[in-house]
């Protein structure tokens, strides 16, 4: 006899990715472009939400964390661009649990991306998650913070 059972459920970017024109332009107006090997990655707090709150006299709320990608068409034709950024949100979606609270994150890929191992984009991300939420906890406006070049590590 057969038993079935459910599907693994897989977590998802889909809450979590940065949509609109104005949050992008928001999150670059406050924050420092980073380097890392294979692209620039950007990390901004957010700004609470805009919305009016639910409940009157209630604390106006962030959201989660989010993540954008931005694949520019100097990188090549849409097909390529497509590949880059599916491989991008794959390997972010692995690692949705590692953004940083309260941030936005954007992640600007270089050609090399396309070409460059599956296994060593993951790691490079993940290094990447790790130094933004190190950043994001020791917070945007410390004096360390200010002092720390774009391109150094947080180690």
């Amino acid at each position: 006899m057969k038993s079935f059972s459910r599907p693994v459920q897989r977590p998802t970017l889909a809450g979590a990715r940065l949509r609109k024109h104005a949050d992008y332009l928001r999150a670059y107006a406050a924050a420092r472009k980073r380097q890392s090997a294979s692209m620039s990655w950007f990390l901004a707090p957010q700004a609470p939400q805009t919305l009016e709150p639910q409940i009157p006299g209630a604390p106006l709320t962030r959201l989660g964390p989010r993540v954008g990608l931005t694949v520019g068409k100097v990188l090549g034709k849409a097909i390529q661009r497509n590949r880059i950024k599916r491989r991008m949100r794959e390997a972010l979606r692995r690692h949705v649990d590692l953004l940083p609270e309260g941030c936005d994150l954007i992640f600007h890929p270089r050609r090399t991306v396309l070409t460059m191992e599956f296994t060593q984009l993951e790691a490079e991300i993940v290094r990447i998650l790790e130094q933004a939420r190190t950043e994001a906890s020791r917070g945007f406006n410390s004096p360390a913070a200010a002092l720390r070049t774009p391109g150094t590590s947080a180690s």
